[in-house]
């Protein structure tokens, strides 16, 4: 293994090509046995792969993927539980001599795991459903009304319909654990748990909206909106209903789902413009297999955070 960074992370907004990036480097380090380790929030459900993006059964044939598909969607799952095992997985290919890369899409898991994540202590069964109840009530636009009143801080990025977020900020609030944190500290931190370069690919803007409408079709080509369905008969959890796309395909709505997708990764864009000590590496009109040169170009002593 090259010295300097340890582990590779790749991150950047849905439909941008990671994967593809991912597979292409891992030609280029075929001789240090590269593995890749899913920072998703989604991708972790047995049942939603082509909703979520995973990597298909061709590209893990080429590539060893981990922490994909293995969770029912009927469970729900968080990233507290999601933290060890992805520490456990790095632990193990660095002890093996191998090289791991981290693909995220999801700004919170990727922290997970590349670092120690200061979590909240979950909430009281009776605090859960007391504020479950009050959203039914009174609607998540008041209740998010009432939290841009009483903690302003807390409201930044939650949109006045994301009912679990609004919910789960009140319970935080009614347990005295949501108080302002300096400098963004739970968006993101230099002090990685190993070496880590970490490399976030951007595009322009158009573009990539273009390859979203584009990408969200083909999911549906693909039979996405009858893998939602087959998850919703099943008992889907409140977590895997969180998916992209879910609600708007259960809807039919496959226009809701290119602007909430289109949404999204601008928010993802905008998160990875806070990531101190990131390269960040423009991909517009650029083949997975150049943008894979230049990250392991990059591999090396000067290239550790």
């Amino acid at each position: 293994m090259s010295d300097g960074a340890q582990v590779i992370a790749i991150f950047g907004p849905t439909g941008i090509g990671k994967t593809a990036v991912a597979v292409e480097l891992a030609e280029r380090l075929r001789d240090e046995d590269p593995v890749v380790i899913s920072a998703d929030a989604l991708q972790v459900y047995r049942g939603l792969e082509i909703l979520s993006g995973a990597a298909t059964k061709e590209e893990q044939a080429t590539l060893e993927h981990r922490l994909i598909g293995f969770i029912p969607a009927t469970d729900a799952f968080s990233v507290g539980e999601f933290m060890p095992l992805a520490h456990a997985e790095i632990d193990k290919a660095l002890a093996e001599g191998r090289r791991p890369i981290v693909v995220g899409g999801t700004g919170l898991y990727l922290r997970a795991a590349l670092t120690q994540l200061d979590l909240y202590p979950p909430p009281p069964a009776s605090v859960r459903a007391r504020w479950t109840e009050e959203v039914e009530r009174r609607g998540p636009e008041e209740l998010h009304r009432e939290l841009l009143e009483r903690a302003p801080w807390a409201v930044e990025g939650i949109e006045p319909t994301d009912r679990s977020r609004i919910i789960r900020n009140l319970e935080l609030l009614e347990m005295g654990e949501l108080e302002p944190r300096e400098g963004d500290s739970q968006l993101w931190t230099e002090h990685t748990r190993h070496p880590t370069l970490l490399a976030g690919l951007t595009m322009e803007r158009e573009t990539l909206y273009r390859r979203i409408d584009e990408r969200v079709d083909a999911m549906v080509a693909a039979g996405a909106r009858e893998e939602v369905q087959r998850v919703e008969e099943a008992g889907a959890s409140r977590t895997a209903r969180k998916a992209l796309g879910y609600e708007e395909l259960l809807a039919g709505d496959i226009e809701a789902m290119k602007r909430r997708t289109r949404q999204y990764a601008k928010r993802q864009l905008t998160w990875m413009r806070k990531l101190a000590g990131a390269k960040t590496i423009d991909v517009t009109g650029r083949a997975p297999a150049e943008v894979a040169d230049e990250i392991s170009r990059s591999l090396g002593p000067a290239a550790s955070l």
